[in-house]
């Protein structure tokens, strides 16, 4: 059992590791295309059907390429669909939001503080947001309003600040900006997959079969195209925002992530510009600072933090009992807070640390039994914690930690088999 957490930690790493990888091929062709499309040139001499070209240089060699608007006179044998990378990115991260959020979820999920609700509810309601945003704003899509562009542009960020306010009045900080994310980028790769790619299949059956696509699919697909050109960056920023608790542990976490969605706007806009050469609007680099410097006064707001006799006062999990009356656990409260506190406390008061790392609180008993595989795997089996050992932590703590966490982990099967 003890070695358990290992193997979890290793395999969420794995999986992050998988989402990184295809959020890069994703976002990269997403990005290159885009910058390609804007920057076609229509010159004399294109092929029958041909919308423009470009020259690139890349690699030592010269790439001459041609888009057309519906398709060539003649149908090439084989077509390379750029799908995939949109779908590894979300099952990897579906599968990511599972073993962090869902099986972490006593930690990560639920704030007692905000929603008294079962780990099981918050999971429902984690998968639930994301199928239900996605059947409101494919609506609104395929309403009136997608000959409104710019109307539905609008609607589209009222969605998702509601929906950001809504996440925070249940989850973590934490899972405040990831479900955000998560929301965001369910509706980009739904897009893909229900819209953008469906909608070309009709395209290239009809040419196949001799018949004139109707023009209407390729608009469709390039309304939906517009909208993920415009999330990627935002969904970035969510997902790295569980990084930094200046970002996701206030109270206006919900806020900051409203700015962010504005500032993608006023960053791709001013590529996109640049990219189809139709001027150079620096006017976006104002707008652009002064929203960070908004999402910078607003993470100096007081954080949902519990105080010391909320958080004793919650009760624990059976496990977290557990691992609170298993044999050491008296040993590691001598040890953690005088070596972890300073920074995990409600008020650090390490030099440049303002917010607890992670907003991880280890000042009670109660804050040391929930972090417990994480004190096991930070500051037991590796030395990450605390960093570069600034507490100067014993190699003999270490080991106490450890003989903690193991005495504890082979009791609660016991314990849970009995319930």
């Amino acid at each position: 059992m003890q070695d358990i957490a290992i193997m979890w930690d290793w395999l969420g790493f794995a999986v992050r590791w998988l989402h990184v990888i295809t959020a890069i091929a994703w976002i990269g062709s997403s990005f290159y295309f885009v910058a390609l499309d804007l920057g076609l040139r229509k010159v004399p001499h294109l092929p029958v059907g041909a919308h423009g070209e470009e020259w690139q240089v890349h690699g030592g060699g010269f790439y001459h390429i041609q888009k057309y608007l519906v398709a060539p006179e003649h149908m090439p044998d084989h077509l390379t669909w750029f799908k995939w990378e949109s779908y590894s990115t979300w099952l990897s991260g579906a599968a990511l939001l599972m073993i962090v959020y869902w099986v972490g979820g006593e930690l990560y999920l639920i704030d007692a503080a905000k929603a008294d609700l079962a780990l099981w509810q918050g999971i429902l309601i984690s998968a639930a947001s994301l199928t239900v945003g996605w059947l409101v704003y494919d609506f609104l899509c395929k309403s009136g309003l997608g000959e409104q562009p710019t109307l539905l542009m609008l609607l589209l960020f009222v969605l998702l600040v509601a929906m950001g306010w809504g996440y925070n009045q249940i989850f973590t900080g934490r899972a405040v900006m990831l479900h955000l994310g998560a929301f965001t980028a369910t509706i980009m790769t739904a897009n893909v997959f229900f819209i953008i790619i469906p909608n070309q299949k009709i395209v290239v059956d009809d040419l196949k079969a001799g018949r004139t696509p109707d023009p209407k699919y390729g608009k469709i697909a390039k309304l939906r195209s517009t909208h993920n050109n415009y999330l990627t960056l935002p969904v970035v920023f969510l997902m790295l925002s569980n990084h930094s608790p200046l970002a996701f542990a206030t109270e206006y976490n919900w806020v900051i992530a409203a700015l962010v969605f504005l500032m993608g706007v006023t960053i791709r806009h001013y590529f996109n510009t640049m990219h189809a050469r139709a001027g150079n609007p620096t006017w976006t680099w104002l707008a652009t600072v002064i929203l960070f410097i908004g999402i910078m006064w607003l993470s100096t707001a007081p954080l949902m933090q519990d105080t010391v006799e909320e958080s004793e006062a919650r009760a624990l999990t059976t496990s977290e009992q557990v691992f609170a009356e298993a044999e050491g656990f008296d040993e590691v409260l001598g040890i953690v807070p005088g070596r972890c506190a300073m920074c995990h406390a409600r008020e650090p008061f390490y030099e440049g640390v303002h917010r607890a790392p992670k907003n991880i609180l280890l000042e009670t008993p109660a804050d040391i039994a929930r972090a417990a595989r994480e004190i096991y795997i930070q500051a037991g089996v590796t030395d990450a914690m605390p960093p570069a050992n600034v507490s100067f932590m014993e190699t003999a703590e270490r080991q106490a930690v450890i003989r903690w966490y193991r005495n504890a982990a082979g009791a609660l099967p016991l314990r849970l088999a009995a319930e």
